[in-house]
């Protein structure tokens, strides 16, 4: 075949991959292709023992080349779990690491604004953040896990019973979060459904009227009425949301695309995990 030819097909070969997976990188010359899985997520690993691969394209390559891995934070303690893993991630790339502060509601729009490379902030998947970014695989799943459940007022917590009580009644989550994912995916009858940018407005918005039930994580429910016993609210007891295997554990994030990148963070991932090295590190190793 002649160079023109050969050309023609390895251009065809890569529209073709376009179009199936929509974000598929070349992993070279073994013709491995790295993709996300049905869920949106990216569960595949590559070996890292020998650093970032000489096929490394964008953040990752990106990241070879200054020599800096920028990770966006809401927990920058360099001696927390999660930082620690910043830390071997950077390790076994072979370039120093940058840890960037940010708030809970920064640090995913730090990586559409360029600001890092990857979030590691015990970021939850939801069907809404696997769209917008590329997730790894979960790298730590709490023992108790996150029960997602109903905070109503006080005087009306006796009328909820179940699901079908929801049916003529306003609802309200945090946007972009488990819960509005859950509700989404397990409520199908109800009045309205509003989201709100923090949990605090949920509270508000339940306590003032604005809302009937809000929909939220039941050990933070309990904290803030235990902090607050004059709020007239209570947690609906009786039934709560599970949320299915694809929605535990906590994911770092890339932007979308980099799923190249996320092979090589899953890759660590492993490594810790089979080790047992991050249950140390978060204090859960006996």
């Amino acid at each position: 075949m002649n160079r023109r030819k050969r050309l023609a097909v390895l251009s065809a070969i890569m529209i073709l991959a376009a179009c199936i997976g929509g974000f598929i990188v070349p992993a070279g010359a073994d013709n491995q292709l790295y993709v996300e899985n049905e869920w949106n997520f990216a569960d595949g690993s590559m070996d890292v023992s020998g650093g970032i691969p000489e096929n490394a394209s964008g953040v990752l390559d990106r990241i070879r080349r200054n020599g800096v891995l920028r990770v966006a934070t809401e927990y920058p303690d360099p001696e927390g779990a999660e930082m620690k893993l910043a830390a071997r991630i950077a390790e076994r790339m072979g370039v120093k690491l940058e840890i960037i502060p940010a708030d809970y509601m920064q640090v995913l729009p730090a990586l559409s604004e360029d600001q890092c490379d990857l979030t590691i902030s015990a970021v939850a998947f939801t069907p809404g953040r696997a769209s917008a970014y590329t997730l790894s695989k979960g790298y730590y799943y709490p023992d108790n896990g996150s029960v997602t459940g109903f905070v109503v007022k006080e005087e009306h917590k006796e009328f909820y019973t179940s699901k079908a009580d929801l049916e003529d009644k306003v609802l309200i989550a945090r946007s972009n979060s488990l819960q509005e994912a859950l509700t989404a995916e397990e409520v199908h009858s109800y009045k309205e459904f509003r989201r709100v940018s923090s949990i605090q407005t949920v509270f508000e918005a339940v306590q003032y009227g604005k809302a009937d039930a809000g929909v939220m994580d039941l050990e933070t429910a309990r904290n803030y009425i235990e902090s607050h016993p004059d709020c007239g609210l209570a947690v609906v007891e009786g039934f709560t949301l599970q949320p299915n295997q694809h929605y535990l554990g906590y994911r770092a994030a890339a932007k979308k695309g980099e799923v190249q990148l996320m092979y090589f963070v899953n890759g660590v991932i492993d490594e810790v995990l089979e080790s047992g090295e991050y249950l140390r590190w978060n204090g859960d190793a006996q």
